[in-house]
């Protein structure tokens, strides 16, 4: 779930002063270079009437979203369109991922009430494509699978007309809770891969790839249409993202999505590389070549970005 940010990223350079004292030779310093943004990562600021409706339902109703948790740089966009992707289970997290943004400790209790919140609110919005995703809950028996189920059970019930997205956590890789999620039938299902497996210990410290792999089988082989996504610029190298590419085509996934990583905070893994556009465009071919359905490739792509056309 998220892995925006407005900040500059930052490099180390050597360079060598001449001591003013002659017997002294000459001294190497690091000094810190600001790296800013390319320009094709600039965004607008939120603004519209469109924006404001959607920021005072979600407040007013005390709802969570991945656009505001995660500091998503395509908010003023979604919300300027009246959609947004809500984020169930609360707003702090049990783990605690190198990239994101979102609250990491001891989460609140659940609010039985939230999946009647939320598909309350999908009807106000007259949202037409529903995102759904949720905090890590590691500290639930199943991870909060059943309110994930309540949750797609009372937007259906109340919004016949609404198609949804989950873009759901890998339950530890339960198959009995991951199962539940099928029974109930979603029209995408997504979880993401987020990065390399020679990277995955270092960016995703409690998740597993393997782990991510298998949570997308079981969901594929269960019949459920599956979405993945992949953050670039974390120092992965041009042929592990093939790589990864082909592991999730291996479990039947149809949909990917390619974004650039930005640096939330300073405590958080710094941006080694800004991927072009033109990369990103190669790595969609490649993509499309492998077989996916839809491949979403840019910099500023997120999971949710565009899903309405992943049905």
């Amino acid at each position: 779930m998220s892995q925006f940010d407005s900040q500059n990223t930052s490099k180390w350079s050597t360079v060598s002063l001449k001591p003013i004292d002659k017997s002294i030779g000459e001294v190497s310093v690091v000094k810190r270079e600001k790296v800013r943004k390319p320009k094709w990562l600039k965004v607008k600021l939120p603004t519209g009437q469109a924006y404001k409706n959607v920021r005072e339902i979600t407040k007013t109703r005390n709802l969570h979203t991945i656009c505001e948790s995660g500091n998503c740089p395509n908010m003023g966009e979604c919300w300027g369109a009246g959609t947004a992707t809500f984020m169930i289970l609360g707003n702090i997290c049990t783990r605690s991922c190198g990239f994101c943004n979102v609250m990491t400790g001891r989460p609140l209790a659940v609010d039985i009430l939230e999946p009647l919140k939320i598909a309350r609110s999908v009807k106000l919005m007259n949202v037409k494509h529903a995102v759904i995703t949720s905090v890590d809950r590691d500290d639930l028996r199943d991870g909060g699978a059943s309110i994930w189920v309540e949750t797609i059970h009372a937007i259906r019930k109340l919004n016949p007309q609404t198609t949804m997205e989950t873009l759901i956590p890998d339950f530890k890789g339960k198959e009995k809770d991951i199962q539940k999620i099928i029974e109930a039938r979603p029209e995408v299902v997504s979880h993401n891969l987020e990065t390399v497996r020679s990277l995955t210990k270092r960016v995703r410290i409690q998740a597993k790839y393997d782990r991510s792999l298998d949570t997308l089988r079981v969901l594929y082989e269960g019949g459920i249409r599956t979405k993945s996504g992949i953050m670039l610029g974390l120092g992965e190298k041009e042929a592990e993202v093939i790589e990864a590419m082909k592991d999730l085509r291996a479990v039947g996934v149809k949909i990917l999505t390619l974004g650039q990583y930005l640096q939330p905070s300073k405590k958080h893994l710094p941006v080694v590389e800004f991927i072009t556009p033109e990369q990103f465009d190669y790595f969609r071919e490649v993509g499309l070549s492998l077989g996916f359905e839809h491949v979403e490739s840019s910099p500023l792509v997120r999971s949710s970005y565009h899903a309405e056309k992943h049905i």
